[in-house]
């Protein structure tokens, strides 16, 4: 299992660094169909503001209770008061996760856009609790990048003496490919930055700027 979450950790790294589609790991949460609105929208069914509250941090608590307050107020009036009041409560909800996170806020985004294959596969694995598909997804993945890169230096390592440009395209490629295996050697001995993380360092650089 150690093995495994090892190659989790690892795989999930290099993603995240750039190697496969970018702005869709992070960019989850923001959709109309992600979890945040999710919880958002049990909540309001439910009359419950806890359900949202484990998505932003706890100083941010009472910015979201009095979002949802207005909200639940004024939802109920008629179908266009309520289609109205949801989504300022989308938006207000997904913008301070968002800050939370470190991360700007652009929108909500529509449901059903392509995520990729990575966070798809993560979100079935958790349902079913079957972590082997994600894992034979990301290593896969993994096994495909670095055997690229490692081509690519082979098909310049035999370059003319003289050439220093042909020299120059195997330098890159090398360089490249170490840094590759050393970030994917680091990953894995090295734990996942959290949302707790990300909360806190959000909250230590709001505090720098009073």
């Amino acid at each position: 299992m150690k093995k495994s979450l090892n190659l989790f950790i690892a795989a999930f790294s290099v993603w995240m660094a750039g190697l496969v589609h970018p702005n869709t790991g992070f960019a989850h949460c923001d959709g109309l169909d992600g979890p945040v609105v999710q919880a958002a929208q049990q909540a309001l069914e439910t009359n419950n503001v806890k359900l949202v509250l484990i998505w932003v941090a706890k100083s941010d608590e009472p910015e979201i209770s009095e979002a949802f307050n207005k909200t639940v107020a004024i939802r109920n009036l008629n179908r266009q008061a309520k289609e109205l009041a949801d989504m300022y409560f989308f938006e207000t909800l997904v913008r301070i996760h968002r800050a939370g996170e470190g991360e700007p806020y652009t929108g909500l985004k529509p449901a059903g856009r392509e995520l990729g294959p990575a966070i798809p596969t993560a979100d079935k694995a958790l349902k079913s609790r079957k972590l082997e598909p994600l894992l034979k997804l990301l290593t896969e993945e993994m096994h495909e990048s670095v055997r690229r890169n490692f081509e690519n230096v082979l098909a310049r390592k035999d370059y003319q003496a003289n050439d220093v440009e042909a020299g120059r395209e195997y330098v890159n490629a090398y360089v490249l490919l170490l840094e590759q295996v050393e970030r994917l050697h680091e990953a894995t001995k090295s734990p996942a930055r959290g949302h707790s993380e990300k909360s806190r360092k959000a909250e230590m650089d709001k505090e720098e700027k009073h």
